[in-house]
Protein backbone atom coordinates (compact mmCIF):
# COMPACT_ATOMS: atom_id res chain seq x y z
CA UNK A 1 0.00 0.00 0.00
CA UNK A 2 1.49 3.75 -0.97
CA UNK A 3 1.57 5.98 2.08
CA UNK A 4 0.62 9.48 0.44
CA UNK A 5 2.47 12.62 2.54
CA UNK A 6 -1.10 14.26 2.31
CA UNK A 7 -2.50 10.74 4.09
CA UNK A 8 0.20 10.43 6.88
CA UNK A 9 -0.34 14.05 7.10
CA UNK A 10 -4.22 13.43 8.01
CA UNK A 11 -2.84 10.38 9.83
CA UNK A 12 -1.10 12.59 12.24
CA UNK A 13 -3.33 15.69 12.18
CA UNK A 14 -3.28 17.24 15.58
CA UNK A 15 -4.94 20.63 15.31
CA UNK A 16 -6.72 21.62 17.69
CA UNK A 17 -9.30 24.43 17.55
CA UNK A 18 -10.26 25.73 21.21
CA UNK A 19 -12.77 27.98 22.72
CA UNK A 20 -10.80 29.90 25.24
CA UNK A 21 -13.79 30.90 27.62
CA UNK A 22 -13.53 33.00 30.58
CA UNK A 23 -16.57 29.99 32.15
CA UNK A 24 -15.65 26.87 29.96
CA UNK A 25 -13.01 26.28 27.58
CA UNK A 26 -13.53 23.75 24.53
CA UNK A 27 -11.19 22.43 22.25
CA UNK A 28 -11.88 20.52 18.87
CA UNK A 29 -9.61 17.71 17.22
CA UNK A 30 -9.50 17.96 13.64
CA UNK A 31 -11.35 14.47 12.34
CA UNK A 32 -12.56 13.87 16.21
CA UNK A 33 -15.16 16.49 17.39
CA UNK A 34 -15.04 18.33 20.36
CA UNK A 35 -12.44 16.44 22.51
CA UNK A 36 -12.32 18.69 25.80
CA UNK A 37 -15.61 20.75 27.42
CA UNK A 38 -14.54 21.92 30.86
CA UNK A 39 -14.48 24.72 33.11
CA UNK A 40 -11.58 27.32 32.63
CA UNK A 41 -10.78 26.60 36.10
CA UNK A 42 -7.14 25.77 37.70
CA UNK A 43 -6.74 24.43 41.48
CA UNK A 44 -3.42 25.39 42.65
CA UNK A 45 -1.66 24.44 45.78
CA UNK A 46 -0.55 27.82 47.47
CA UNK A 47 2.41 25.83 49.51
CA UNK A 48 3.99 24.48 47.09
CA UNK A 49 2.60 26.13 43.85
CA UNK A 50 1.41 23.34 42.46
CA UNK A 51 -1.73 22.65 40.02
CA UNK A 52 -3.47 20.15 41.77
CA UNK A 53 -6.26 19.88 39.23
CA UNK A 54 -7.19 21.50 36.04
CA UNK A 55 -11.02 21.78 34.51
CA UNK A 56 -14.27 19.83 35.75
CA UNK A 57 -12.21 18.17 38.82
CA UNK A 58 -11.03 21.79 39.63
CA UNK A 59 -14.54 23.47 39.47
CA UNK A 60 -16.05 20.74 42.00
CA UNK A 61 -13.43 22.24 44.41
CA UNK A 62 -14.77 25.67 44.19
CA UNK A 63 -15.65 26.50 47.93
CA UNK A 64 -15.43 23.35 49.42
CA UNK A 65 -11.54 23.24 49.92
CA UNK A 66 -8.51 24.07 52.92
CA UNK A 67 -7.35 26.83 53.54
CA UNK A 68 -4.20 26.02 51.15
CA UNK A 69 -6.17 24.63 47.66
CA UNK A 70 -7.15 27.63 45.74
CA UNK A 71 -9.28 27.42 42.67
CA UNK A 72 -8.21 29.81 40.36
CA UNK A 73 -9.84 31.23 37.43
CA UNK A 74 -7.35 32.83 34.82
CA UNK A 75 -9.32 33.88 32.31
CA UNK A 76 -11.76 37.12 32.83
CA UNK A 77 -13.99 38.74 31.21
CA UNK A 78 -12.94 36.64 27.87
CA UNK A 79 -9.17 37.68 28.28
CA UNK A 80 -6.15 36.26 30.04
CA UNK A 81 -5.68 37.37 33.54
CA UNK A 82 -3.28 34.83 35.09
CA UNK A 83 -0.99 34.48 32.21
CA UNK A 84 1.28 31.40 34.27
CA UNK A 85 -1.98 29.35 35.30
CA UNK A 86 -3.58 29.81 31.67
CA UNK A 87 -0.56 28.56 29.98
CA UNK A 88 -0.99 25.11 32.71
CA UNK A 89 -4.94 25.16 32.05
CA UNK A 90 -3.91 25.26 28.11
CA UNK A 91 -1.41 23.32 28.23
CA UNK A 92 -3.40 20.39 30.25
CA UNK A 93 -6.38 20.42 28.17
CA UNK A 94 -3.77 20.24 24.68
CA UNK A 95 -2.99 17.03 26.33
CA UNK A 96 -6.03 15.47 27.14
CA UNK A 97 -7.19 16.46 23.95
CA UNK A 98 -3.82 14.32 22.45
CA UNK A 99 -4.53 11.70 25.28
CA UNK A 100 -0.56 11.69 25.12
CA UNK A 101 1.68 14.51 25.76
CA UNK A 102 4.98 13.26 24.00
CA UNK A 103 5.80 14.55 20.77
CA UNK A 104 2.41 16.56 19.92
CA UNK A 105 2.93 20.25 18.75
CA UNK A 106 -0.57 20.91 17.09
CA UNK A 107 -1.33 24.08 15.24
CA UNK A 108 -4.26 25.94 17.18
CA UNK A 109 -6.64 28.35 16.28
CA UNK A 110 -8.30 30.14 19.20
CA UNK A 111 -10.87 32.11 19.17
CA UNK A 112 -11.05 35.91 20.75
CA UNK A 113 -13.39 38.74 21.92
CA UNK A 114 -13.89 41.32 19.22
CA UNK A 115 -12.32 44.27 21.15
CA UNK A 116 -9.27 42.70 22.59
CA UNK A 117 -6.74 44.89 22.77
CA UNK A 118 -3.11 43.81 21.30
CA UNK A 119 -1.19 42.94 24.13
CA UNK A 120 -4.28 40.64 25.05
CA UNK A 121 -3.75 38.83 21.49
CA UNK A 122 -0.28 38.73 22.45
CA UNK A 123 -0.85 36.98 25.79
CA UNK A 124 -3.15 34.56 23.79
CA UNK A 125 -0.32 33.70 21.18
CA UNK A 126 2.15 33.83 23.50
CA UNK A 127 0.16 31.18 26.12
CA UNK A 128 -0.75 28.54 23.01
CA UNK A 129 2.72 28.54 22.14
CA UNK A 130 4.01 27.69 25.17
CA UNK A 131 1.71 24.90 25.80
CA UNK A 132 3.55 23.56 22.78
CA UNK A 133 2.03 24.41 19.39
CA UNK A 134 3.42 24.96 15.89
CA UNK A 135 1.51 27.61 14.60
CA UNK A 136 -1.08 29.50 16.21
CA UNK A 137 -4.23 31.48 14.71
CA UNK A 138 -6.31 33.33 16.29
CA UNK A 139 -9.87 34.57 15.54
CA UNK A 140 -13.17 36.44 16.47
CA UNK A 141 -15.81 34.29 18.71
CA UNK A 142 -18.29 36.45 16.97
CA UNK A 143 -17.43 35.40 13.90
CA UNK A 144 -16.95 31.80 14.70
CA UNK A 145 -20.18 31.75 16.87
CA UNK A 146 -21.99 32.67 13.45
CA UNK A 147 -20.02 29.90 11.49
CA UNK A 148 -20.89 27.29 14.22
CA UNK A 149 -24.41 28.25 14.20
CA UNK A 150 -24.62 27.63 10.21
CA UNK A 151 -24.93 31.45 9.12
CA UNK A 152 -23.95 31.58 5.73
CA UNK A 153 -21.25 34.19 6.32
CA UNK A 154 -19.08 34.30 2.88
CA UNK A 155 -22.14 35.11 1.19
CA UNK A 156 -22.73 39.04 0.20
CA UNK A 157 -26.34 39.13 3.42
CA UNK A 158 -26.07 40.59 6.84
CA UNK A 159 -26.22 38.34 9.57
CA UNK A 160 -26.27 39.20 13.34
CA UNK A 161 -24.87 37.15 16.07
CA UNK A 162 -25.20 37.99 19.28
CA UNK A 163 -22.35 35.81 21.44
CA UNK A 164 -23.28 35.47 25.20
CA UNK A 165 -20.77 33.42 26.88
CA UNK A 166 -19.54 33.40 30.87
CA UNK A 167 -17.46 37.02 30.58
CA UNK A 168 -17.69 39.27 27.25
CA UNK A 169 -21.09 39.43 24.89
CA UNK A 170 -20.19 39.84 21.61
CA UNK A 171 -22.34 41.14 19.26
CA UNK A 172 -21.29 41.54 15.41
CA UNK A 173 -22.62 42.10 11.84
CA UNK A 174 -21.29 39.71 9.59
CA UNK A 175 -20.97 40.11 5.56
CA UNK A 176 -18.92 38.55 2.98
CA UNK A 177 -16.63 36.63 6.02
CA UNK A 178 -15.83 39.97 7.50
CA UNK A 179 -17.29 41.86 10.64
CA UNK A 180 -18.59 44.86 9.57
CA UNK A 181 -19.29 45.91 12.50
CA UNK A 182 -18.71 44.23 16.27
CA UNK A 183 -19.04 45.66 19.96
CA UNK A 184 -17.70 43.15 23.16
CA UNK A 185 -19.41 44.24 26.49
CA UNK A 186 -18.06 42.82 29.43
CA UNK A 187 -21.46 41.54 30.59
CA UNK A 188 -22.35 37.84 30.16
CA UNK A 189 -22.90 34.92 32.62
CA UNK A 190 -20.34 35.17 35.10
CA UNK A 191 -22.02 38.98 35.78
CA UNK A 192 -25.71 37.20 35.87
CA UNK A 193 -24.54 34.86 38.38
CA UNK A 194 -22.64 37.98 40.71
CA UNK A 195 -26.07 39.57 40.13
CA UNK A 196 -27.80 36.69 41.78
CA UNK A 197 -25.14 36.29 44.96
CA UNK A 198 -25.35 39.96 45.10
CA UNK A 199 -29.49 40.22 44.97
CA UNK A 200 -29.97 37.44 47.74
CA UNK A 201 -27.27 38.80 49.91
CA UNK A 202 -29.33 42.07 49.94
CA UNK A 203 -32.71 40.84 50.33
CA UNK A 204 -32.59 37.90 52.21
CA UNK A 205 -29.37 38.57 54.06
CA UNK A 206 -27.72 34.82 53.08
CA UNK A 207 -24.54 34.25 51.61
CA UNK A 208 -24.38 31.78 48.78
CA UNK A 209 -21.44 30.25 46.95
CA UNK A 210 -20.63 30.79 43.00
CA UNK A 211 -21.45 27.20 42.35
CA UNK A 212 -24.89 27.92 44.06
CA UNK A 213 -25.53 31.34 42.30
CA UNK A 214 -24.89 29.44 38.33
CA UNK A 215 -27.38 26.74 39.70
CA UNK A 216 -29.96 29.11 39.98
CA UNK A 217 -29.83 31.00 37.35
CA UNK A 218 -29.52 28.05 35.41
CA UNK A 219 -32.73 26.66 36.53
CA UNK A 220 -35.36 28.84 37.75
CA UNK A 221 -33.43 32.15 35.67
CA UNK A 222 -35.25 34.50 33.01
CA UNK A 223 -35.23 37.13 30.84
CA UNK A 224 -39.13 37.50 30.09
CA UNK A 225 -42.19 37.20 32.53
CA UNK A 226 -42.62 32.96 32.38
CA UNK A 227 -46.02 30.98 31.74
CA UNK A 228 -45.55 29.59 34.73
CA UNK A 229 -44.53 30.29 38.51
CA UNK A 230 -41.06 28.49 39.22
CA UNK A 231 -39.13 28.46 42.80
CA UNK A 232 -36.25 26.67 43.86
CA UNK A 233 -35.15 26.07 47.63
CA UNK A 234 -31.29 28.24 48.36
CA UNK A 235 -29.38 26.60 51.12
CA UNK A 236 -26.61 29.55 52.40
CA UNK A 237 -25.18 30.96 54.94
CA UNK A 238 -27.16 33.36 57.04
CA UNK A 239 -25.29 36.59 57.84
CA UNK A 240 -27.12 37.71 60.32
CA UNK A 241 -27.31 34.29 62.54
CA UNK A 242 -24.16 33.19 61.18
CA UNK A 243 -25.72 29.77 60.78
CA UNK A 244 -26.99 27.77 57.66
CA UNK A 245 -30.29 28.39 56.20
CA UNK A 246 -32.76 27.35 53.73
CA UNK A 247 -34.95 30.09 52.25
CA UNK A 248 -37.49 29.59 49.12
CA UNK A 249 -36.60 31.67 45.87
CA UNK A 250 -39.21 33.08 43.01
CA UNK A 251 -38.16 33.15 39.20
CA UNK A 252 -39.59 36.82 39.68
CA UNK A 253 -37.21 37.26 41.92
CA UNK A 254 -34.11 35.89 39.99
CA UNK A 255 -35.69 37.93 36.98
CA UNK A 256 -35.51 41.27 39.10
CA UNK A 257 -31.63 40.38 39.90
CA UNK A 258 -31.11 40.01 36.33
CA UNK A 259 -32.74 42.80 34.94
CA UNK A 260 -29.65 45.22 34.91
CA UNK A 261 -27.09 42.58 33.19
CA UNK A 262 -30.17 41.65 30.80
CA UNK A 263 -30.80 45.27 30.52
CA UNK A 264 -26.75 45.81 29.07
CA UNK A 265 -27.05 42.89 26.91
CA UNK A 266 -30.39 44.31 25.29
CA UNK A 267 -29.01 47.87 24.53
CA UNK A 268 -25.83 46.58 23.31
CA UNK A 269 -27.95 44.95 20.11
CA UNK A 270 -29.50 47.99 20.18
CA UNK A 271 -26.50 50.03 19.41
CA UNK A 272 -25.37 47.48 16.86
CA UNK A 273 -28.07 48.07 14.95
CA UNK A 274 -27.98 51.38 15.15
CA UNK A 275 -24.41 51.32 13.21
CA UNK A 276 -25.26 48.89 10.52
CA UNK A 277 -25.38 50.06 7.23
CA UNK A 278 -28.88 50.39 5.68
CA UNK A 279 -28.60 47.52 2.82
CA UNK A 280 -27.34 45.09 5.99
CA UNK A 281 -29.91 46.57 8.03
CA UNK A 282 -32.55 44.86 5.51
CA UNK A 283 -31.09 41.84 5.88
CA UNK A 284 -31.28 41.13 9.06
CA UNK A 285 -35.09 42.60 9.17
CA UNK A 286 -35.51 39.32 7.35
CA UNK A 287 -32.98 36.92 8.85
CA UNK A 288 -32.95 37.98 12.16
CA UNK A 289 -30.61 37.91 15.33
CA UNK A 290 -29.26 34.53 15.88
CA UNK A 291 -28.36 33.77 19.38
CA UNK A 292 -25.15 31.93 20.74
CA UNK A 293 -22.96 31.08 23.64
CA UNK A 294 -24.15 29.61 27.40
CA UNK A 295 -25.97 32.84 27.68
CA UNK A 296 -28.47 32.28 24.93
CA UNK A 297 -29.78 29.46 27.31
CA UNK A 298 -31.37 32.06 29.67
CA UNK A 299 -35.42 31.40 29.35
CA UNK A 300 -37.25 33.47 27.21
CA UNK A 301 -33.88 36.13 26.39
CA UNK A 302 -35.43 35.55 22.89
CA UNK A 303 -38.94 36.87 24.11
CA UNK A 304 -37.25 39.91 25.53
CA UNK A 305 -35.00 40.32 22.68
CA UNK A 306 -38.24 40.28 19.93
CA UNK A 307 -40.14 42.73 22.12
CA UNK A 308 -37.26 44.94 22.35
CA UNK A 309 -36.24 45.08 18.71
CA UNK A 310 -38.98 43.49 16.72
CA UNK A 311 -36.84 41.42 15.02
CA UNK A 312 -36.87 37.52 14.95
CA UNK A 313 -34.74 36.05 17.33
CA UNK A 314 -33.65 32.47 17.28
CA UNK A 315 -30.95 30.73 19.24
CA UNK A 316 -28.07 28.16 17.64
CA UNK A 317 -29.16 24.28 17.65
CA UNK A 318 -26.25 23.66 20.46
CA UNK A 319 -25.53 27.46 21.61
CA UNK A 320 -22.36 26.47 24.28
CA UNK A 321 -20.62 25.03 21.06
CA UNK A 322 -21.33 27.36 18.75
CA UNK A 323 -17.62 29.07 19.23
CA UNK A 324 -15.38 26.01 19.13
CA UNK A 325 -17.41 24.44 16.23
CA UNK A 326 -16.96 27.42 13.93
CA UNK A 327 -13.16 27.33 15.33
CA UNK A 328 -13.65 23.37 14.19
CA UNK A 329 -14.90 24.56 10.43
CA UNK A 330 -12.07 27.24 9.98
CA UNK A 331 -9.27 24.54 10.94
CA UNK A 332 -10.28 22.22 8.26
CA UNK A 333 -10.76 25.19 5.44
CA UNK A 334 -7.14 26.35 5.06
CA UNK A 335 -8.76 29.36 2.56
CA UNK A 336 -11.55 30.31 5.02
CA UNK A 337 -9.03 30.71 8.15
CA UNK A 338 -6.66 32.85 5.87
CA UNK A 339 -9.74 35.08 5.55
CA UNK A 340 -10.88 35.20 8.79
CA UNK A 341 -7.97 35.33 11.28
CA UNK A 342 -6.71 38.42 13.07
CA UNK A 343 -3.41 39.69 11.61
Amino acid sequence: MHWSPKLLMSLFSNDLAIDLGTANSLVFCKGRGIVVSEPSIVAVNQKTGRVEAVGQEAKNMLGRTPGNIKAIRPMKDGVIADFEHTERMLDAFIKRAHNRSFGVRPRIVIGVPSEITQVEKRAVHDSAMKAKATEVFLVEQSMMAAIGAGLPITEPTGNMVVDIGGGTTDVAVISMAGVVYSKSVRVAGNEMDEAVTQYIKRKYNLLIGERTAEEIKIEIGSAFPLEEEMTREIKGRDLVEGIPKTITISDEEIREALAETVSTIVETVRVALEHTPPELAADIVDRGIVLTGGGALLRNLDKRLREETGLPISIADDPLTSVVMGTGKVLMDFDLLRKVALQ
